[in-house]
C-alpha cells in the first residue's frame, strides 16, 4: 500500500455519511506469513471479504483497489467498494496484475508504524502494512474504522504519526 505527496491531502474533501452497500475484498497471497500478516485478526468481519490469491470475487465492477499508483482516494470513489491485496512486496506487481481491470487508487501522504525490513528488495516509499492502509481508505472515505486496528500492537504510533489527515476525517 501506497501514500503520495502531503499537498495532495488539502484535496480531499471528506464524503457525508456514506453507507457502502459493497464490502471490502481482501485477496490474501498464499506465501504471506500468518505471524506479519497484519488482517488476519479481522477475519470474520462482516465488513470484509477475504479470498485466498488468486481467487477474485466473480463482479469487481464497482470497485477501486487501493495499490502504488493512480489517482488519489477520493469522495468520488465513496460509493466504491475497496480492494486491498495483501501479500509481500515480492509478489506485489504479480498480484496487481491479476487484477488490472480494477481502477487503481492510492493513498495521500501517510507514515507506517510497521517496523519492516525486507531481505529481497527494499520496501517502497511510502509503503504501508495493509491494516494500516485499510484504516486510512475507509476513514477518509467516511466509513466505519471501528474495531479495525484493536489487535494491531502498532496501532498508537500510527495513529500518532498521522494525527493531523485523521482530525480532518471523522471516526466511526
Amino acid at each position: 500500500m501506497t501514500s503520495r505527496d502531503p499537498a495532495v491531502v488539502d484535496q480531499l474533501d471528506p464524503p457525508r455519511d456514506v453507507v457502502p452497500s459493497l464490502p471490502t475484498v481482501i485477496i490474501v497471497h498464499p506465501k504471506e506469513r500468518r505471524a506479519k500478516c497484519s488482517v488476519l485478526p479481522l477475519r470474520g468481519d462482516p465488513r470484509l471479504v477475504f479470498h485466498k490469491y488468486p481467487r477474485r470475487p466473480a463482479d469487481l465492477s464497482n470497485y477501486v483497489q487501493l495499490g502504488m499508483t493512480g489517482p488519489v482516494l477520493s469522495a468520488d470513489d465513496a460509493e466504491s467498494g475497496l480492494l486491498l491485496l495483501d501479500g509481500t512486496w515480492r509478489y506485489a506487481d504479480d498480484m496487481a496484475a491479476k487484477f488490472a481491470d480494477v481502477p487503481m487508487r492510492t493513498l495521500p501522504a501517510i507514515e507506517t508504524a510497521y517496523p519492516r525490513i525486507s531481505k529481497v528488495r527494499d520496501d517502497p516509499t511510502g509503503g504501508l502494512a495493509t491494516v494500516e492502509a485499510l484504516y486510512a481508505a475507509l476513514r477518509l472515505l467516511g466509513r466505519s474504522t471501528r474495531g479495525l486496528l484493536d489487535q494491531y500492537p502498532f496501532a498508537a504510533e500510527f495513529l500518532r504519526r498521522n494525527a493531523a489527515l485523521f482530525e480532518r476525517y471523522p471516526e466511526w
